[in-house]
């Protein structure tokens, strides 16, 4: 009997990086989740990567609108330290990384073995979009500032979401930042809203952002603008720089009757290091909150 011949599909790149950077974003699932994904109505809330031989990796793939999504996952058949990558596919098929290292940069390849469903041109498409990506992400990895927190509440993502954005419930799970806090405005999409608190003195401070998306129950995506300052709005100059143009981001996964809650942060510029370790000692806080006011 005749076997069918296998087609293998090769995309690559060149990164304007070293290699054990690169090496270290594309096998951290803190970082895969910033970029693993082939355009911006998809991306990654979740990935899991035991890098070893034997040990198996999963990301989950979503449409950020909830309509579609899939676990692509696999095992590992051999792993060279900042050179190399085999793996083979649950469904069966084997895909090869290299790493190569030149004078300025690295070059990326994978090579993997083509599915019969959709034409080896949309794989090789696919496949090299989120290649493209990755090298964006890596490129701009230093310059931006990118931050993740999670966790899982006993509670369905209507509920959740609902929590997250409700006046009431809003104010007292972001308490954890501030006494006072509060949103003034509109969730909708394209909507401008302010986040706003007053400090020890009384003086009104926070942020100025707008919605980019809010998809109920699955996405939702805040760009802030900048910052208020004893109750005026500043949107240009040093003091709201670090802050313009980031992005927060809210999502909400089913798993398993559950709900993982998800908060992406990016910023265009590096974030000082006082902030880093406020925002990595408070949002766990703040999250423990939303989940005991879900669960109650």
């Amino acid at each position: 009997m005749a076997t069918l011949e296998k087609t293998m599909i090769t995309v690559t790149t060149n990164i304007k990086a070293p290699v054990e950077k690169v090496w270290s974003l594309w096998t951290d699932p803190k970082h895969i989740i910033h970029w693993n994904n082939a355009s911006d109505d998809w991306h990654t809330p979740r990935a899991e990567n035991d890098l070893k031989v034997g040990g198996r990796f999963l990301s989950r793939m979503e449409a950020k609108d909830g309509s579609e999504g899939f676990d692509f996952t696999g095992k590992y058949r051999k792993v060279i330290l900042n050179k190399q990558i085999f793996y083979t596919l649950d469904d069966g098929r084997d895909v090869r990384i290299s790493f190569l290292m030149g004078r300025n940069e690295t070059t990326v390849t994978e090579t993997f073995e083509a599915e019969n469903i959709f034409s080896s041109e949309l794989q090789k498409t696919g496949w090299q979009a989120i290649l493209d990506n990755f090298k964006k992400y890596v490129e701009a990895f230093g310059r931006e500032e990118t931050l993740h927190f999670e966790i899982l509440i006993d509670a369905s993502p209507e509920k959740v979401y609902e929590t997250t954005l409700g006046e009431k419930s809003y104010a007292e799970w972001t308490s954890v930042f501030n006494p006072t806090s509060l949103f003034v405005g509109s969730w909708e999409k394209n909507s401008k809203i302010l986040f706003l608190g007053t400090d020890q003195n009384g003086t009104e401070g926070g942020m100025v952002s707008r919605i980019i998306e809010n998809i109920p129950d699955t996405f939702v995506s805040i760009e802030h603008l900048g910052i208020v300052k004893a109750g005026a709005e500043i949107t240009t100059g040093d003091e709201a720089e670090i802050w313009i143009g980031g992005t927060e981001n809210y999502t909400f996964t089913l798993e398993n009757g559950r709900t993982r809650f998800s908060v992406d942060m990016k910023a265009k510029k590096k974030i000082p290091k006082e902030f880093i370790t406020y925002f990595h000692k408070t949002w766990p806080k703040a999250l423990a909150k939303l989940k005991a006011i879900c669960e109650r």
